[in-house]
């Protein structure tokens, strides 16, 4: 049976709120009155999240998979792990911290029901810090041009995807899942607010390295449009001072009267600093082209349980 929702829900040491989650996210699927499945996949946690993920399958027939990862390699490997295994025409994604509200699951239905190809939410009020909130608006203007669409909130979890649009990136170990990758893909694309809480158990598992290496996954996603905005800013700038040396055979002036040591210095430290963004832009690239020529997994599964969804 192929089921009307695959859910699916990523774990990083959330042994604390899991039941709950679990069981207030169980009630609002089954009041949507369709048919569903849930995947869940712990990312690398070793508390005793994995052991109540099994109790999950065990005792519920709507639980169709769950999957133990061999370290925590990430919310998007974690995404890709538990996508691969779901058979559902729309996937939802959602985080088990509590921090989103299962129960607003109907209003994102309700929105892709009118024929969107992703809803997405946005999280109202955020309860996070102002340096999370920084980094997430300079992540979300990046994501906004990769992604062509002018969402406000690319960062929060809380999505409804067309399974086709998902399943024809050939998402896996060794392709991620890419959220503006996919957004750039989409025709339709709606947000909807719902609303954030403070997170009542642990820490958020994002630390500066996994948002650093988030902002430049997309970042060196724009591909060639990067370089060709350099060039043609160079190209720009090289044609603005030839004019400026051609005019100055005709007219006696200068761009810059007074030349002083400390202004030479300063133009000098500007362009190393913008000549090694650059390079470490194009270094990114490389690499990342390299790991994947590599066939360098994003993650690795070390056990999973999987059984056919119910009939409804």
């Amino acid at each position: 049976m192929t089921p009307d929702f695959s859910i699916v829900i990523t774990c990083y040491f959330e042994e604390q709120s899991i039941v709950e989650f679990y069981e207030r996210l169980s009630k609002t699927a089954r009041s949507l009155g369709r048919s569903y499945e849930i995947v869940m996949v712990n990312d690398g946690s070793t508390d005793a999240t994995f052991d109540k993920l099994r109790g999950f399958f065990e005792a519920d027939p709507h639980v169709t998979a769950v999957i133990d990862l061999y370290r925590n390699a990430g919310q998007a490997a974690g995404m890709t792990a538990g996508l691969c295994h779901t058979r559902g025409r729309a996937i939802v994604f959602m985080d088990s911290d509590l921090q989103l509200e299962p129960e607003e699951l109907p209003t994102l239905v309700a929105a892709f029901d009118q024929g969107y190809d992703i809803v997405s939410g946005a999280r109202r009020e955020r309860r996070d810090s102002p340096w999370r909130m920084l980094v997430s608006k300079l992540a979300n203007a990046v994501m906004r041009r990769v992604a062509g669409h002018e969402l406000t909130d690319f960062g929060c979890t809380f999505k409804i995807y067309d399974g086709r649009l998902l399943r024809a990136f050939e998402l896996g170990p060794f392709k991620p899942f890419r959220t503006a990758y996919v957004f750039s893909r989409a025709g339709r694309v709606k947000e909807v607010p719902v609303t954030h809480h403070a997170r009542r158990y642990g820490s958020s598992g994002w630390s500066f390295r996994k948002l650093f290496s988030f902002y430049m996954d997309h970042l060196v996603g724009l591909t060639d449009r990067p370089f060709q905005l350099l060039s043609a800013v160079s190209l720009g700038i090289a044609g603005v001072l030839v004019l400026r040396l051609m005019l100055a055979w005709v007219v006696d002036f200068s761009l810059l009267p007074e030349v002083t040591p400390g202004l030479i210095l300063n133009a000098l430290i500007v362009n190393l600093l913008v000549t090694l963004g650059v390079l470490s832009a194009i270094g990114e690239y490389v690499m990342r082209n390299f790991l994947v020529l590599q066939r360098y997994p994003a993650y690795v599964i070390r056990e999973l349980h999987q059984k056919e969804p119910p009939d409804a």
